[in-house]
């Protein structure tokens, strides 16, 4: 098929870019090496918009939540992968997790319906000269790419470490020990109305004497080693190995994953405590697939190695014979200076009829990347048909995340972000901080109507 866009790479923001464009029949070739003979050093196989990390995207409150209103605003425009997301969808409170497979099965299944989209199995090694093109291929960028990106940005990308979180079996643990419970029982409502029962994660508990080994326990373990090329790569804030913030202080991690409050243990309960007590600190686990079979350790993305996570693990109460589908790893992921590289359009001002879209631009998180595949999708739509390109206002989340990349951030400072109300221009000074969410929100939603019918 003679294309009218490239686009190269089919994870989230490739195959979000792709739909986009191809529904509105325009021909697309879409180029994704896995599949090919190719790897990544974190993907499980060769689906496409397969997910590596955790299986969440997070708030799906739309009221008092960032995240949430971009879930929203993707949903007005027709996003393939929320509509995936519905249909993989399993209980997480208030979170919108989906099961991987499923997730990645509807994405791959709907593309290839399209008949103006051409999926093709090959890696690209180097950028195209000439044709509109749309880079997503992500914060693993294939090396020969890579290189090419360096000519043609003029400058080293800037790269992170990202950890991945171990995998339990639903079976292997022992809730004799355990309980299922959200905090605070928040999002129980949404939890009952997916099916789940309001309580949508398995907790592990703590005393004191049990976490303090623990910690030692993370610091002491035995670590990935560092290759030359990694050693002066930083870690990304967002996706911290359990490890390092146990490295920050005695309590840093009871402030943060395993964080106990509102997590009354009813194995604990007693006419005193009828409710139970809260743990010293408690490590949650949260549904990875629709089953219920495979339950993934919150906030455990970790860079020890495989043989030390099923011995420190396992010192976890309710994890003592825990058995893993998959253990914690670590890649480096590399982004773009994008306020310095990028225009406002998502173009290489060295080579305009490149766009770059996804976490290769600095945004963090799943549904942040294909929100900005969408808006690239979107983009090149609008310049195939001879159109304007009227972007979204910077009150919505979509273009707040877009204003961000694309110059609002500062240069020297750059790092990979996720979407959040710091973004927004402030509300108006006068609303009570307790209902700013809801007007950010309410305000974007208002913004957002005005906006689509200016869509190609």
């Amino acid at each position: 098929m003679d294309h009218q866009v490239h686009i190269i790479g089919g994870g989230m923001a490739g195959s979000e870019a792709a739909w986009q464009l191809a529904k509105r029949g325009i021909r697309v070739r879409l180029s994704e090496m896995r599949g090919g003979g190719d790897m990544t050093p974190a993907h499980q196989g060769a689906g496409l918009a397969e997910l590596v990390c955790s299986n969440s995207f997070r708030s799906d409150d739309d009221e008092k939540n960032a995240v949430g209103l971009l879930h929203y605003e993707m949903r007005c425009c027709d996003s393939l992968l929320m509509t995936a997301a519905e249909k993989a969808r399993v209980p997480a409170g208030s979170a919108l997790a989906v099961d991987r497979e499923v997730f990645s099965a509807a994405v791959e299944e709907a593309l290839a319906a399209l008949p103006t989209l051409e999926i093709v199995r090959e890696r690209v090694d180097v950028l195209p000269e000439a044709g509109l093109t749309i880079v997503a291929t992500g914060p693993l960028t294939a090396p020969a790419l890579a290189t090419s990106i360096g000519g043609a940005t003029g400058a080293d990308s800037l790269a992170f470490f990202d950890a991945i979180a171990p995998i339990v079996y639903r079976d292997s643990i022992n809730m004799d020990v355990a309980w299922m419970a959200s905090r605070w029982d928040k999002g129980a409502e949404a939890s009952l109305a997916m099916g789940g029962d309001g309580r949508d994660y398995i907790n592990c508990p703590m005393t004191k004497d049990e976490y303090v080994a623990f910690r030692q326990a993370l610091l002491d373990g035995d670590k990935t080693e560092f290759r030359e090329w990694e050693e002066n790569t930083p870690y990304f804030e967002g996706c911290m190995p359990v490890e390092v913030m146990a490295s920050r202080g005695e309590d840093t991690l009871r402030f943060g994953p395993m964080k106990p409050v509102g997590l009354d243990n009813p194995h604990t309960a007693s006419p005193e405590f009828p409710q139970g007590r809260w743990p010293y600190a408690v490590v949650q686990l949260r549904q990875d697939n629709k089953l219920g079979t495979l339950w993934n350790m919150v906030g455990f993305q970790t860079k020890l190695k495989h043989a030390e996570q099923v011995r420190i693990f396992r010192t976890i109460p309710g994890l003592e014979n825990a058995e893993f589908a998959r253990l914690g790893g670590l890649h480096r992921n590399t982004f773009l200076n994008s306020p310095t590289l990028l225009d406002r359009q998502l173009r290489l001002k060295s080579a305009d009829h490149i766009r770059f879209a996804g976490q290769i631009t600095g945004c963090e998180g799943y549904v942040e990347s294909a929100s900005v595949g969408m808006l690239a999708g979107l983009m090149t739509a609008a310049q195939v048909a001879g159109r304007e390109w009227t972007p979204p206002p910077r009150t919505t989340a979509l273009g707040a995340l877009l204003s961000h990349i694309t110059g609002d951030a500062e240069a020297e400072s750059y790092q990979p972000m996720n979407v959040n109300f710091g973004l927004f221009p402030p509300v108006d000074a006068s609303v009570k901080k307790k209902s700013r969410k809801e007007a950010y929100t309410a305000r974007g939603k208002a913004d957002l109507a005005e906006w689509l019918p200016a869509l190609p």
